[in-house]
C-alpha cells in the first residue's frame, strides 16, 4: 500500500506513505499531501491521490497514525470500524501528527518529478491538520474539508502566512453550529484565509458513497478546490 518511506524529524522512526504521479511526461509538477480522515490511508484517499494526479499533481498521502498503529486501512460501513476509528483518533497525538506532515512536506519538496511548490489537502481529522498546517509550517497553500475541533487553534490563524481555503457543513454533526460561527468571527481578519459554508448539509459531504455524501456540494467544494489549487501551486 505503502509506496516511499520518511523518517520522523525527532528520529523516533518512519513511516509510509502512498503516492500518485501524474502522467505529465516527466515534467516537474506541484505536489500535494493528501491528509487522512479517521479511517487511515484506505481507498477513498487512495482515489483522491489518484485523481489529483490525474490532474497534474504529485500527490502524497502519509500514514498518520503510525505512531499508533501503521498501515491503518478501514472504511466507514460498520461499527466496528468506526469504534477502531475513534480509538485512534482519540489517542492521537496533534503535535506529533503535524510534526510528521511537515516532514512529510519537506521529503515530498525533495522528490524527483517535485516543482518545488507543496501544499496540503484534508479531511475530517485530515481537515484540522491541514488548517495546523497553514498555521505551522510554509507549506504554498492548505485545503480544510470539514475540520473538527479547529475553535480550539483560532488563536494561531495569525501565523498563517499562505492561503488556506476551508470547506465547512451548515449541519456537520462534529462541529456545533455555535463552533461554526465562532471560527468565522475569530477567522475574518485574516485575509489569506478564505471560508465556505455549504447549506443542508452533515460531516464528510465530499465523501464518495459515504452516508452524508453530497453529490453537487461537493462539486462545488471541490471545483473551489481546483481553482484555489491551480492558482497557488500551478
Amino acid at each position: 500500500m505503502f509506496d516511499i518511506t520518511i523518517q520522523a524529524s525527532d528520529n523516533s522512526g518512519s513511516f509510509g506513505a502512498y503516492v500518485a504521479r501524474p502522467n505529465n511526461g516527466g515534467k516537474r509538477a506541484p505536489g500535494i499531501i493528501v491528509i487522512q480522515e479517521i479511517f487511515g490511508v484506505n481507498k477513498v484517499m487512495r482515489d483522491i491521490c489518484d485523481d489529483l494526479a490525474a490532474q497534474g499533481y504529485l500527490a502524497v498521502c502519509p500514514d498518520i497514525f503510525w505512531r499508533q498503529e501503521p498501515g491503518v486501512n478501514i472504511t466507514d460501513q460498520t461499527q466496528a470500524e468506526w469504534d477502531k476509528a475513534f480509538e485512534l483518533f482519540n489517542g492521537f497525538d496533534v503535535d506529533k501528527g503535524v510534526e510528521d506532515l511537515i516532514a512529510t512536506l519537506n521529503y515530498t519538496r525533495t522528490m524527483d518529478g517535485c516543482s518545488g511548490k507543496v501544499g496540503d489537502i484534508g479531511y475530517c481529522l485530515g481537515g484540522k491538520l491541514a488548517y495546523l498546517m497553514a498555521c505551522r509550517s510554509d507549506a504554498d497553500c492548505s485545503v480544510s474539508y470539514y475540520g473538527v475541533d479547529i475553535v480550539s487553534f483560532t488563536d494561531e490563524a495569525k501565523n498563517v502566512r499562505h492561503p488556506l481555503l476551508m470547506h465547512m457543513a451548515e449541519n456537520d454533526k462534529f462541529v456545533p453550529a455555535e463552533d461554526r460561527d465562532t471560527i468565522i468571527k475569530e477567522l475574518k481578519r485574516y485575509d489569506l484565509i478564505s471560508k465556505f459554508v455549504y447549506d443542508d448539509v452533515d460531516h464528510a459531504f465530499a465523501r464518495k458513497s459515504g452516508e452524508h455524501y453530497d453529490e453537487d456540494m461537493a462539486l462545488k467544494a471541490n471545483n473551489r478546490t481546483s481553482d484555489f489549487l491551480q492558482t497557488y501551486l500551478g
